[in-house]
């Protein structure tokens, strides 16, 4: 490739601190035209931070950045996007009482019918289909991220910053996406990607920064580096293996029981359901696949008892033989179930809120309260010991939940979950956002409950993530679910296109479990 001497953006010296703690130490990053510049590090490492800097979202607090060598005194994202940068956040930058189109308009100038028609266009193009009419309060996570990436391609880009751009994409339309990239990369557009997926980096990137704690520790070409050695340059030890085992633990009868499952939405963007039934056992974990927009978050909604209203008759849910339909959250809580939702920040973790106030939310009968009063003590033993298990990087369990990195947070949700001892666990996109170590520390985890005789239920777009740990696993689309497929007698391909409607003929090996 051909990359022209000049860089594109240069961050020198950046620094950038809060509190006491150092976020970015006097980082140096240039960024060429064509080149698609992967940054690394475990959660927590600074690279959200810095990519906020280079977007202008914040200032530095020492440092320079320069735009074709020359330095712009007051950097900010009005100043960043006249120059051509755009940028998909990991927490989205969407306001949710407007529509897709009113959302792109506030960014992107042209009639309000141009546009839908250009959102339409390109999300056809480049397999990112959305509705341009619909309200953003009704997409799902996966969703939302195709609102950010289509309005970044709407710009006259230059560089475009992705962080986690492909979390919750299934195989088929990561490849689109690359393909999309490698478009841009061949217009002389630059790319800084951020991802976990340490494959991606090395089938996509050519040239990879690491950041640990905050400072570059390392400059590395992708393609000539494996993944286990980015992996351990990232977090500084060698990756946890997953130990797994087919389930000898399966109990007789289903913890989790949803038969006939029939909802009309009233939301005209939302997802009906459709004769939708599933099960889940003790000692099994069950993954549901499919992309975003086919029910997940009207069924976690369901399932969490979040939502109970609407015409539930002719349907069953059951846990632990009881029927829930009527229960709310508490009372199913009081069974002994535990749910991790997929947004976690508003349902997962209130944003203002101390991490011990976010563990006395769904904690508090772990001895918190005594005569209505709450145990400060108890509550503080609680939240540090998910901070200590789980890796949290933070100042504490006084750290506000919006003042972790989005990789942290999702492991302090995970940890309060599992530190209840439940005997049934639901988990939408339960490692979204978190490094490669962590993520797998989590999966065996996960795996150690299943031995443990808890059964699992994982809502997940990361197809990897769900052929590692599940025995069994649905792929839901238009709201309707397949029937039980074994794990192990399927391929991520297979599934893929179960989840985009494109199944082989002859392929299917679903069987009903």
């Amino acid at each position: 490739m051909n990359i022209v001497q000049q860089p594109l953006l240069t961050l020198s010296k950046l620094t950038k601190i809060y509190g006491s703690l150092v976020a970015n130490d006097s980082i140096d990053l240039k960024v060429f035209p064509g080149s698609i510049h992967a940054v690394l590090g475990e959660n927590g490492a600074g690279k959200s931070t810095l990519m906020k800097l280079a977007y202008g979202v914040i200032q530095p607090d020492d440092g320079q950045i320069l735009w074709k060598d020359k330095k712009i005194d007051y950097w900010n994202t009005a100043v960043a996007r006249d120059l051509g940068i755009g940028m998909v956040f990991q927490h989205f930058s969407l306001f949710e009482t407007l529509s897709v189109v009113e959302n792109i308009a506030l960014t992107i100038k042209g009639p309000q019918k141009d546009l839908i028609d250009r959102i339409r266009m390109i999300g056809a193009d480049y397999q990112l289909e959305i509705d341009p009419t619909a309200m953003v309060n009704s997409l799902s996570v996966g969703q939302r991220q195709r609102v950010e990436i289509i309005r970044c391609l709407m710009q006259d880009l230059k560089l475009l910053i992705l962080d986690e751009p492909t979390s919750v994409l299934p195989p088929q339309h990561v490849y689109a996406l690359f393909d999309a990239l490698r478009k841009l990369q061949k217009d002389g557009v630059a790319i800084l990607y951020i991802s976990h997926k340490l494959e991606e980096i090395r089938e996509l990137c050519d040239v990879a920064t690491i950041l640990r704690d905050g400072r570059v520790t390392g400059k590395v070409d992708p393609n000539e580096t494996s993944a286990q050695e980015l992996a351990t340059l990232m977090i500084g030890r060698s990756i946890p293996k997953i130990e797994r085992r087919e389930s000898d633990h399966k109990s007789k009868n289903a913890i989790l029981n949803i038969t006939n499952l029939n909802v009309k939405n009233p939301d005209p963007f939302g997802a009906d359901l459709k004769d939708l039934s599933l099960a889940v056992f003790g000692g099994e974990i069950v993954g549901i696949a499919g992309v975003s927009g086919n029910g997940q978050q009207e069924l976690g909604r369901i399932i969490s008892g979040e939502d109970i209203k609407g015409d539930l008759k002719s349907s069953t849910i059951e846990m632990f033989g009881q029927s829930v339909i009527r229960k709310g959250v508490i009372e199913r809580r009081d069974l002994g179930f535990s749910f991790v939702p997929e947004e976690r920040l508003g349902r997962g973790a209130v944003p203002s809120m101390t991490l011990s106030q976010n563990a006395l939310l769904t904690a508090f009968k772990k001895g918190m309260l005594k005569n209505g009063f709450i145990q400060e003590d108890v509550v503080a033993k609680f939240t540090d010991k998910c901070i200590t298990e789980f890796s949290v990087k933070s100042s504490g369990n006084g750290a506000t939940a919006n003042s972790l990195s989005g990789g942290n947070l999702q492991k302090f949700l995970v940890g309060r979950e599992l530190l209840l001892e439940p005997k049934l666990l639901f988990l939408a996109q339960p490692t979204w956002g978190v490094d490669v170590g962590s993520a797998n520390e989590i999966r065996q985890k996960l795996i150690s409950l299943r031995d443990n005789g808890v059964g699992i239920l994982i809502i997940s777009e990361e197809l990897e993530e769900l052929f590692e740990i599940t025995d069994r696993m649905y792929v839901l689309r238009s709201g309707r679910i397949s029937t039980s497929i074994k794990t192990s007698e399927v391929c991520p391909d297979e599934i893929g296109e179960y989840m985009i409607g494109e199944e082989r003929e002859g392929a299917s090996n679903a069987t009903a479990v």
